[in-house]
């Protein structure tokens, strides 16, 4: 026998394999971002990984390390193919979720290879906008904090105002006229025996009455008569 025989094949030399995936390029559909080759040398794969481990653990329903690693494998090549990718993941996925897959999978990589950095501009903007929430976020603390602090602030100048002298000064005069009236103590009202009871006459104030002249000359005529007999 030929010793050729015994020799093991690959896929790519298999026409059974050959033919089947001819035959599913056919019948599956494919988006047509596919199209496009991309260059996996300035794609940073790193920054996506964690994109397609979620993805697939959305569609799976489950976090299965099998089909993670199996898609990290085929984007290891320099130019993968987005169809054959979709074609080995049908197997895991169904044909419905492989081609959604590798639908919103394919952009990103076309848009990596683009920029510099090798990220995705939609993960760009995703980073802006979580810094403009986050810085948001701050703000709204910020402005919190400083009404609780006015808060407080004035609170404690309302019980300082209350606690001070000045306050006590600002009470009306009817208030205080009743506040006097109220501590009043009662040893100080006249009793009612000293009202009715007339106070004794006071004879060292009083003015002397003065002499009647008309009296003090009633002598002399006594006189006249006793001279008048001798």
């Amino acid at each position: 026998m030929d010793a050729g025989f015994f020799r093991g094949t690959s896929a790519e030399q298999d026409n059974r394999f050959s033919n089947k995936h001819k035959k599913l390029l056919k019948q599956l559909k494919f988006a047509e971002c596919l199209e496009k080759k991309v260059d996996m040398t300035k794609v940073n794969l790193e920054v996506i990984k964690p994109w397609i481990t979620q993805r697939v653990t959305e569609i799976l329903g489950f976090e299965d390390d099998v089909v993670i690693e199996f898609v990290f494998n085929q984007l290891e090549e320099k130019n993968p193919d987005g169809k054959m990718m979709q074609i080995n993941l049908t197997g895991f996925l169904n044909g419905k979720n492989a081609r959604e897959f590798m639908k919103d999978l394919w952009p990103l990589l076309l848009s990596a290879q683009e920029n510099i950095a090798g990220i995705p501009s939609a993960f760009l903007e995703q980073k802006k906008e979580e810094i403009k929430q986050r810085q948001i976020e701050q703000e709204k603390l910020a402005t919190l904090k400083k009404m609780d602090e006015d808060k407080k602030e004035k609170e404690l100048k309302e019980r300082a105002q209350s606690k001070s002298p000045k306050r006590r000064k600002s009470r009306s005069p009817a208030k205080r006229e009743r506040k006097r009236s109220h501590s009043r103590s009662p040893r100080r009202k006249p009793s009612p025996l000293a009202t009715h009871t007339p106070s004794p006459p006071n004879h060292k104030n009083e003015p002397q009455p003065e002499p009647d002249q008309s009296e003090s000359s009633k002598p002399e005529p006594m006189i006249q008569e006793a001279s008048s007999t001798r």
